[in-house]
């Protein structure tokens, strides 16, 4: 079993990153790795991986301030995978960009299926065209861009796809559970707190007001309904 997908995995401690290349390389991936964030860096750069592990305890930066910088240099997805297991920790992480958060120590099968998500994710994203316009918000997904009365919005890679879901879904009503598969690949085991978080992120950059929707619409005990547009 061989794949054409490189991954990418930037990790300091060398029993683990050991375990990760064999665990890789079984499933058939191509594996670069780097036990700093500036050799991963570099590499990422240069190698242009289809998907990223990234520990946040390096021993040269943060891993948090290197998610921002990775995603200037490649548009490869990235799996955080860390023994930091704080809510405020994954938040801050996938606020900054990261497309999921794997706590050590981690199943091996779970890690796999996560990044056969990711790569599925990625591989949707190029056919996912167009533009969308409407009270004043205009998505173009090819560039990836999002601008709302004229001035752009900086979303992350997740509330992007979660802008993208509910308006592919707009003027219906989605369960939490139905986004989650949407935007994660995956339901979440934390009673939906992720993405509550990732909506409050949201609807803060679209100056949205839960109570007063121009955009996203709470169905209290639902979900979330897109009533941009007249829907």
């Amino acid at each position: 079993m061989e794949t054409s997908d490189d991954v990418l995995v930037v990790e300091d401690d060398p029993g683990i990153q050991r375990m990760l290349r064999l665990a890789l390389r079984s499933q058939g991936y191509g594996v670069i790795a780097a036990q700093t964030g500036e050799v991963g860096l570099s590499l990422a750069q240069a190698n242009a991986p289809s998907v990223v592990l990234l520990d946040l305890g390096l021993p040269d930066c943060d891993g948090i301030d290197l998610l921002g910088r990775l995603a200037r240099v490649c548009d490869a997805p990235v799996i955080v995978v860390t023994a930091r297991d704080q809510e405020s920790q994954k938040v801050s992480a996938l606020d900054a960009g990261a497309v999921d958060y794997v706590v050590k120590p981690f199943g091996m099968a779970e890690l796999m299926a996560r990044i056969r998500v990711a790569l599925r994710r990625g591989a949707q994203h190029p056919a996912q065209g167009g533009v969308y316009e409407a009270d004043g918000l205009r998505v173009d997904r090819d560039a990836r861009t999002v601008t709302l009365d004229g001035a752009a919005l900086h979303l992350t890679p997740n509330e992007f796809a979660l802008l993208t879901v509910l308006i592919d879904n707009r003027g219906k009503a989605l369960t939490h559970r139905r986004i989650q598969h949407e935007v994660w690949g995956y339901p979440t085991t934390d009673d939906y707190k992720t993405l509550r978080v990732l909506m409050a992120s949201l609807r803060r950059k679209l100056g949205d007001r839960p109570s007063d929707p121009r955009f996203v619409r709470t169905e209290v005990g639902v979900g979330y309904r897109f009533v941009g547009g007249g829907a």
